[in-house]
Parts: C-alpha cells; sequence; structure tokens
C-alpha cells in the first residue's frame, strides 16, 4: 500500500524536527501488511528558515530513510495551493491513500471557511481524476494559539470543521472513500507545539496517532498507534 502525506507547515516540518510524518513512518513500518507499505510524493525536504525554502535534510532521526521522507507538503501552502497541483502528484506517484492535513493557513491568511471548502471539493475532485479508486484520510483543522485571543478566527476554524465534515459526508464513495479523522481530544499547544502552532515531539505522536486510528478502526489498515519514545 502507497502513501502519501499532504499538508502545510504541520505537515513538512523544519530543520532539525522528526515529524509527524517521521512517526507514521514508524508505526507503518510495525504494523502487519501484505507487503512493506510505501511512502511516495513529489518531495522529500523540510523547510529551511534560514533559506526560507524546502532545502533542509536535518530531520531530528539521521537514520530516518530517503524513501520514507517523500510527501507533498509546503510551508505555508494550503487547500488554494494544493487543490490545483494534487492531481498531478497523485498521477505521477501512483498512492492508494492520502493522508491529509490542511487548512489552518488557509484560514489564517488566505480564505475564509467557505471559500476554503470549496478548495477541499476541488481537492478531492481533482486527486479522483488521477485516480479514481484513490483513498483520502483528512484532519480537521486543529485551532492554533492564534484562535484564544482573535474570536472571528476561532469561530472560522470551528465553521470549517463543519464544513469539512459535510465535505467528507457528501463525497464518500464506496469506489473511493473519504474518512475523517479525529483531532487529538488531549492535544495541549503549550505543552504539544514548540510555538502554540507546529508540533513538537509529542504533537507530532498525536497527529501521526489520529492517522493511524482512522485508518486502523474504519478500514482495518495498520494497527492500533503505539507511542515511541517521550510523552
Amino acid at each position: 500500500m502507497r502513501f502519501m502525506f499532504v499538508g502545510d507547515s504541520m505537515t513538512i516540518g523544519r530543520a532539525g524536527d522528526y515529524t509527524w510524518r517521521y512517526r507514521m513512518w514508524q508505526h507503518l513500518s510495525a504494523s502487519s501488511f501484505p507487503w512493506p507499505p510505501e511512502i511516495v510524493g513529489p518531495r522529500s525536504g523540510l523547510y529551511d528558515p534560514a533559506a526560507d525554502a524546502p532545502l533542509s535534510t536535518a530531520y531530528a532521526d539521521p537514520a530516518f530513510p530517503a524513501d520514507a521522507r517523500r510527501h507533498l507538503a509546503g510551508w505555508g501552502e494550503g487547500w488554494l495551493h494544493q487543490a490545483p497541483t494534487v492531481g498531478a502528484a497523485v498521477a505521477e506517484h501512483r498512492p492508494d491513500v492520502l493522508l491529509v492535513s490542511l487548512g489552518l493557513i488557509d484560514l489564517g491568511f488566505y480564505t475564509n471557511s467557505e471559500q476554503t471548502a470549496v478548495n477541499v471539493r476541488r481537492f478531492v475532485a481533482g486527486a479522483r481524476a488521477a485516480a479514481p479508486g484513490l483513498r483520502m484520510v483528512l484532519l480537521p483543522v486543529i485551532p492554533n494559539v492564534r484562535a484564544r485571543t482573535d474570536a472571528p478566527f476561532a469561530a472560522e476554524c470551528v465553521r470549517f470543521n463543519e464544513l469539512l465534515a459535510k465535505a467528507v459526508a457528501d463525497l464518500d464513495e464506496p469506489a473511493s472513500p473519504l474518512l475523517l479523522a479525529s483531532p487529538p481530544a488531549d492535544y495541549d499547544l503549550d505543552a504539544d507545539t514548540y510555538d502554540g502552532t507546529h508540533p513538537g515531539p509529542t504533537g507530532e505522536q498525536k497527529l501521526a496517532a489520529a492517522f493511524a486510528t482512522a485508518l486502523h478502526q474504519a478500514w482495518g489498515v495498520g494497527g492500533p498507534y503505539r507511542w515511541r519514545g517521550e510523552r
């Protein structure tokens, strides 16, 4: 089974991060599959703040295999940016499952909840046009620290998650199933991020666990998530 991670800065990670992609790769590698799972995608780097570009290879674990670092994620990229490009990436790299974490950057800088929901539907249509049998797991937006003091932004996050759930319900098809993951109930912005937005080691594990739990409970893919390292 071939997996592609799709996301924004929380998914690509910056130089020195493990990333939740790494945690998910660990989980998938330890799970039972008829043949080893593959990670696919057009990119492999981390965001390098000094260069302001996704050029870093400085993962926290240098033993993270090069072929498992692949992804379709970008610092500052959201549904707005991924919707027009996902079809080409799917056609080229042929994933069976997309694991998607997008939306916070859209709501924070680019589009409101209604406009962002339109881009979700464009994304799904574009991905399916390239691979009609594609499966997708979508993670709702986890509001960042801005939502504590910006009530309109917080409301947009809530509204978008409602619209995302509706889109998943509307667009789910037996031949190309969509799944809405449950965000971690115990996600703590102070303990699980390093800046109120981007996940640290515990946040990475909780995001990976959200996807792993959805895959296992809904489709029997993989197994229960097993926490590794720091809590």
